[in-house]
């Protein structure tokens, strides 16, 4: 099926290597993607400085967007939400392909199924190679979910919703019904900056958003957040909280993306009777967070934590962005710079800069 340009990844003390490969032929139900552009997500930073132990040699991103390719022997013929697939639309598609029929999946945990493939995630073998965003070409593999979305949207704010907007969608649905609820937002990277927005377009009440980054917590302000708590001030979060709420005395929710054991513990200590926190940032390791247990009971307080989502995310994730890309400006999130011979100097400038992301043109059809 001819030969493809893949960015190959093998330590943190290597640069990352341009090559070719063979495209193999596709095997049953695969389906073979174009990619067109790809976001440097955090995870990857992490893997290309060392800090993230990954399975190697491998193509990194999973940030991904592209236009389907050619299909496979019995490939799906539609998407998750029954739309007709054909060559040339563009798709997103999940991180992850799993058994649907496995113990996991029909718990509605599809990305912890013991025959768990991740994209930008796997290790490149013979029987196994196009599978990461970092390269002309990915095999999508039976089982992985697949949504076709709409030519409207900018390929920079397509990229990103297979991960940063999906793990939102699954912390909101995860949180329950926001609606008149007041939110509370700890770490305002990508994933807080959109999870501020999707907050307030699920009828929060108010929005708090708090980071020690003073930049980024002035830009989610333009994202639906009404107050910014910046504990670079030398305050507690409790003391800004109380100064900065208008009299609100306590929280009803709290989403955190910092994985910050200090805010975490002190984000947790403003939940009100009946709250709920979730966890999504803790995913590396760190030292164990106190919590007050009395205050867990006598509250009725819920802890819930998500690593990843499941197609229901997906899906709502689509959705978010298509309605709401008019109203957020999701673009100035992503520097747009870079094409696939210059993945090096991407990362280079993604660690110099710290952008919220920074995207790789792959195929230039935008």
């Amino acid at each position: 099926m001819g030969t493809c340009k893949i960015v190959v990844f093998r330590s943190a003390d290597q640069p990352l290597a341009l090559t070719e490969t063979v495209i193999p032929l596709l095997k049953e139900k695969e389906i073979l993607i174009r990619n067109e552009y790809a976001t440097l997500c955090r995870s990857d930073l992490y893997t290309y400085t060392g800090k993230r132990i990954e399975k190697n040699p491998t193509i990194l991103g999973h940030e991904i967007v592209g236009r389907i390719e050619a299909f496979g022997p019995g490939a799906p013929e539609r998407d998750l939400r029954g739309n007709s697939l054909k060559i040339g639309d563009r798709i997103t598609w999940a991180i992850f392909a799993s058994n649907p029929e496995s113990e996991f999946s029909k718990m509605g945990m599809p990305q912890k199924a013991e025959d768990l493939f991740k994209y930008g995630h796997e290790q490149i073998t013979p029987d196994s190679s196009l599978h990461g965003g970092l390269s002309q070409f990915t095999i999508l593999r039976k089982h992985t979910p697949i949504i076709k979305i709409s030519e409207s949207l900018a390929l920079p704010v397509a990229a990103i919703i297979n991960c940063a907007v999906a793990t939102v969608s699954g912390a909101i649905r995860v949180a329950g019904n926001l609606s008149g609820k007041n939110v509370l937002i700890c770490g305002t990277g990508m994933l807080g900056i959109i999870a501020c927005a999707m907050a307030r377009s699920n009828g929060a009440s108010k929005v708090f958003a708090t980071d020690t980054n003073a930049e980024r917590l002035v830009i989610s302000k333009e994202f639906g957040v009404d107050e910014i708590l910046e504990t670079n001030s030398g305050n507690s979060l409790k003391d800004l909280f109380l100064e900065k709420s208008d009299g609100l005395k306590s929280i009803h929710t709290l989403i955190d993306f910092s994985g910050s054991p200090d805010a975490m513990e002190e984000a947790f200590g403003l939940l009100g009777i009946g709250g709920t926190a979730v966890f999504i940032g803790a995913t590396f390791p760190q030292r164990k967070i106190q919590i007050d247990a009395e205050q867990v009971v006598r509250k009725i307080l819920t802890i819930k934590g998500l690593h990843n989502y499941n197609e229901q995310d997906l899906d709502t994730a689509v959705s978010f962005i298509e309605e709401n890309q008019g109203i957020y400006p999701f673009e100035k999130l992503i520097y747009d710079g870079f094409s696939l011979e210059q993945s090096n100097e991407a990362f280079l400038y993604a660690l110099e800069k710290n952008d919220f992301r920074v995207g790789i043109t792959i195929n230039s059809s935008k």
